[in-house]
């Protein structure tokens, strides 16, 4: 027992250093160990093995640590995208938002006068483009576009790691795809809960469609600045031509605005944009997209916005066509193309003629605003300009502007009394008239006694107007303008015939065509046809118009005189060489408007000037600055036109003067004034606007309201009262149109016009 208790505690000796009597020392393994100093050999190769395991056991540590957080950092990952994702349309849901349509309108020769749509510009298919425009792109948005499956884990490491040593510019690591789903799906917020979501839609958007069809998306969607949604919209809005033809340095500065839209865009800030453009064009260079001698090129010749287009006189134009398209084809759902009637060369002769002329004359003249309409004899709108300035005032004063149009009213009123009997020589007294209390006079209070009525109409005598207005009654003067094309409502008094009831420009226009067309009534247009962007006909404008609202003998009658007014009248400033023109001045009490309306065979055309607070101009009347728009104007738009004459009918008079009097054959001249004088009555109550159309033309007393309907002036007619519309019952002209009034002159069986009598056919 004691020898097997010995035998558990020996300790194995072992030789050391010998004792004082030459023995050998035994030293117990264990104890010795502990004894050694650290500079024993055995005891350092004990030591290195432990810190071996110690390290081992550390980097063992953080593998098994770094792995479990992986696995929970996946586990939470994925808990996100699924909570995330909950909040997502369920995936049979999904799906890409139908791209807002776009109206394309065109010129009449087919060149693009704007877009309209909350796009701004057409969608185009990927093969329409450039090769380098969805390059440029790429290129410099997402190089690995083609690799990656929606979301880049390179690109955003890549990111994070320039984001966080500050090498570069700050960087989002976001591939076109999730670019694309933050712009289809989600809003612009930049949180943790929409980068996920976006990651997961730009999964999805990956799995459902193409490489190519998601980059198709891409450029058709995303913003580019200034209002502009796709490509095609920014090409057209900074460089003034579609995105298929773009150039390499357009293409690379439309890339470089996805950085910063707005602070980027070119007609704005265009150094900035060149800049990033340059960085676009290297990026292209560096993936291989161009050859170095095509990005020293682009680096060359950088490209350059377009200027003035947002303002241009177009948008008036295109804005009225909006307007009036929804009557035409209803509800919009898908991208259209719309064929209007203006022609851009004479578009852009209008814009000139009223913008040189009030940046010239218009601080002079107290005069802030303009319109011009000009139509064809079909009525169709060739040019429409609504203001000085598009980009400034968007207010369209050719179409929405009602105005009073002062004595360019009076040729209703004369053509109401021509079908009443009178011809443009009968004899009418030029004299002081008192209407009630209203006592129209001429501006020098000097009047003319007898005088006939083409002198009567040429000088704008507004007693003349105001007695024959009396005798054939307010209300058939109503009836005759509604018939020619006034729609508005007039006010059935005396003063109608001085023109206070406020009009259109481009009604008046309008009305003034029967004279220049031979007797027929237009309705005003503006669209031919409308298409679907891919070619299917959605309309078709046919010809139509009003039908025959005027007799050819009295066309004549009123060509003969309104040509007076620009020879001997208050139009005589007008400059037309060549073109047999006629048409009448208008203005407004106290200068407020100022108009010229006036025609050749092929065009008429109006202008109106004031301002739109209705102040007082500094005596801007039809006489001056109109009829020098009206001229500058129709110059230029009737250049290289055949030269045509007026319709004549069947009516001559000896006392016309001008080189196309004598064209007129037959009728009747002379003719005594057949009505009874207007009963004269107590002073004044009020009076209505003057009219100014020159500084020898006769004026209105100045005063207060517009007078009411006269009831005690024999042949005054009273305004209805049964609610009906003054066109319910008015009456159409002789000849071919049954029931109308005044007796009818012998028609004249010859009908050609001057020109086919002087040359033949």
């Amino acid at each position: 027992m004691a020898r097997k208790k010995a035998q558990q505690e020996r300790i194995e000796p072992r030789f050391a250093d010998e004792d004082e009597d030459g023995a050998p020392r035994v030293v117990a393994e264990k104890r010795a160990s502990r004894q050694k100093g650290a500079g024993d050999k055995p005891a350092r190769r004990g030591g290195r093995t432990k810190e071996k395991k110690k390290r081992r056991s550390l980097l063992g540590g953080l593998v098994y640590w770094g792995f479990v957080l992986a696995i929970w950092g996946v586990i939470g990952a994925g808990g996100l995208f699924i909570f995330y994702g909950s909040q997502l349309p369920h995936i049979d849901q999904l799906a890409v938002p139908k791209r807002p349509p776009n109206i394309a309108v065109l010129a009449v020769d087919g060149s693009l006068l704007a877009n309209r749509g909350d796009t701004g510009g057409a969608a185009v298919p990927l093969r329409d483009l450039p090769p380098y425009l969805p390059k440029a792109f790429i290129a410099i948005e997402d190089r690995r576009f083609y690799s990656h499956w929606g979301v880049d884990p390179v690109g955003v490491v890549r990111a994070l790691t320039k984001n966080v040593t500050g090498r570069g510019t700050v960087q989002g690591g976001s591939t076109l795809t999730q670019q694309l789903a933050k712009n289809l799906f989600l809003t612009q917020e930049r949180t943790v809960s929409r980068k996920i979501q976006e990651a997961i839609l730009a999964l999805w958007l990956e799995h459902k469609y193409s490489k190519d069809q998601i980059l198709e998306l891409y450029l058709n969607r995303v913003y580019f600045g200034s209002g502009a949604y796709g490509v095609d919209a920014a090409a057209q809005k900074y460089f003034g031509h579609p995105a298929k033809d773009v150039t390499l340095p357009e293409a690379a500065m439309l890339a470089g605005l996805m950085k910063a839209p707005t602070k980027l865009a070119p007609n704005h800030n265009e150094s900035a944009a060149i800049e990033r453009a340059n960085q676009v064009v290297t990026a292209m260079a560096r993936e291989g997209f161009i050859t170095e001698s095509e990005a020293k090129g682009a680096l060359a010749r950088p490209a350059h916005a377009v200027r003035g287009r947002d303002g241009g006189s177009l948008n008036y134009a295109a804005d009225y066509v909006m307007d009036v398209l929804d009557d035409t084809i209803g509800a919009i759902d898908e991208d259209i193309v719309v064929t209007s009637t203006i022609n851009p060369a004479m578009q852009a002769a209008g814009e000139r003629a009223l913008t040189d002329v009030l940046n010239k004359q218009g601080g002079k003249f107290g005069v802030s605003q303009g319109a011009l309409v000009s139509l064809d004899g079909t009525g169709a709108v060739r040019a429409l300009i609504g203001g000085r300035d598009y980009e400034d005032s968007q207010f369209d004063r050719a179409v929405l502007a009602h105005r009073q149009p002062g004595s360019s009213f009076k040729p209703f009123v004369y053509l109401t009394a021509l079908e009443h009997g009178l011809t443009p020589d009968s004899m009418i007294e030029d004299a002081p008239i008192n209407v009630r209390g209203w006592q129209p006079e001429n501006s020098t209070h000097k009047y003319m006694g007898q005088v006939n009525l083409t002198t009567a109409l040429a000088l704008s005598l507004n007693t003349v107007a105001v007695r024959l207005g009396l005798q054939v009654g307010p209300r058939a003067v109503i009836q005759t303008a509604h018939r020619l094309g006034i729609a508005s409502e007039l006010q059935s008094n005396a003063s109608i015939a001085l023109g206070t009831s406020e009009v259109t420009p481009l009604e008046l226009v309008a009305a003034y065509a029967p004279f220049a067309n031979g007797g027929i009534g237009v309705q005003s247009h503006i669209i031919t046809k409308v298409r679907t962007a891919d070619g299917k006909l959605l309309y078709a404008r046919k010809g139509s118009s009003n039908g025959r609202v005027i007799d050819p003998t009295y066309v004549a009658m009123m060509n003969a005189m309104l040509e007076q007014t620009l020879i001997i009248g208050t139009g005589k400033k007008a400059d037309l060489p060549g073109w047999q023109a006629a048409g009448k001045t208008g203005t407004s009490q106290d200068y407020r408007d100022a108009w010229f309306v006036g025609y050749t065979s092929q065009l008429v055309t109006g202008v109106w000037l004031g301002n739109d607070d209705n102040s007082p101009t500094k005596k801007a009347s039809g006489a001056n600055l109109p009829v020098e728009i009206w001229s500058r104007y129709m110059r230029d738009a009737l250049r290289g036109v055949a030269v045509a004459g007026l319709p004549t009918g069947g009516w001559r008079s000896e006392s016309l003067s001008g080189p196309f009097a004598g064209a007129l054959s037959g009728g009747t001249s002379g003719a005594p004034w057949p009505f009874p004088q207007p009963a004269q009555n107590p002073p004044p109550q009020s009076a209505p606007h003057m009219d100014t159309s020159n500084p020898s033309a006769p004026t209105l007393v100045t005063g207060a309201a517009r007078p009411t309907a006269p009831q005690d002036v024999t042949g005054a007619v009273t305004p209805r009262d049964d609610g009906r519309s003054p066109r319910d019952d008015a009456p159409i002209p002789p000849e071919d149109i049954p029931g109308a009034p005044g007796r009818r002159l012998p028609p004249d069986p010859d009908n050609r016009n001057f020109l086919e009598k002087l040359f033949g056919g």
